[in-house]
């Protein structure tokens, strides 16, 4: 028998793996539809999901904003010309509208990002409504927020509402985290003030000693430097 070339080999062995698939083909019809069906369907899922999730993330950063609109709304007869933006004829009014959509937001888009910004807005407004222990309770909520810059204003806001509520040592413990912890929407500096002013009525030595660690580490910024220059003039003795 004639010998083979290296050429006629591969050409050989060519044809022989295009007759398997070819008699594979035949043979499994019906499974390599199910599975081309089944991989179409999965990447339709994919991209349906893709575009379900976007068309969520866009409808909740828009509900966001009008959210936002109305809680930085202007209150009193007039105001609404400044801008040309809706106005509140008070305050009140203004926070349980925003609030109203705030938690519509909380509701209708949970898993988005907006939720957590929302989230925290909702305390606020339930703070400023007067309404202690929800904004207690809703700040809490928004202190666990993986976003680790909204989860300290949260606590920022929710060592503020202690405050109020003469839980002051909880409020202490909250400031020195965020000073030991401090974030870009929660600097040191912010901290420190706050934790200051925590101590100011009952351990005014204490409230001394920080501003004058404030002066020492910042004296260099005007602006924070006579903020604690007036926070010592006005501290009690």
């Amino acid at each position: 028998m004639a010998r083979l070339t290296r050429q006629e080999l591969k050409k050989d062995e060519f044809l022989s793996t295009v007759e398997t698939v070819e008699q594979f083909a035949k043979q499994h019809t019906r499974l390599i539809i199910v599975v081309v069906v089944a991989a179409m369907a999965a990447v339709s899922a994919v991209l349906a999901y893709r575009t379900y999730s976007e068309r969520q993330e866009a409808e909740a950063n828009a509900a966001l904003g009008a959210a936002l609109k109305t809680f930085d709304a202007p209150v009193g007869a007039g105001a609404d010309a400044l801008g040309g933006t809706a106005s509140f004829a008070t305050a009140s009014e203004k926070y349980k509208k925003a609030l109203e959509q705030f938690n519509e937001i909380l509701v209708k888009y949970p898993k988005q990002k907006a939720a957590d910004i929302a989230r925290y807005h909702a305390g606020l407004c339930e703070s400023e409504l007067g309404n202690r222990a929800a904004a207690v309770k809703v700040l809490q909520d928004a202190a666990n927020s993986p976003d680790q810059n909204l989860a300290a204003l949260a606590r920022l806001a929710l060592a503020g509402e202690y405050m109020k509520t003469g839980a002051s040592q909880d409020a202490i413990k909250l400031y020195r985290q965020l000073v030991d912890h401090p974030t870009l929407t929660v600097p040191r500096a912010t901290a420190l003030l706050a934790l200051a002013d925590a101590y100011r009525e009952t351990q005014p030595a204490q409230a001394r000693a920080i501003y004058e660690q404030l002066r020492r580490e910042w004296g260099d910024n005007p602006y924070l430097a006579s903020t604690v220059n007036e926070e010592l003039a006005s501290l009690p003795k």
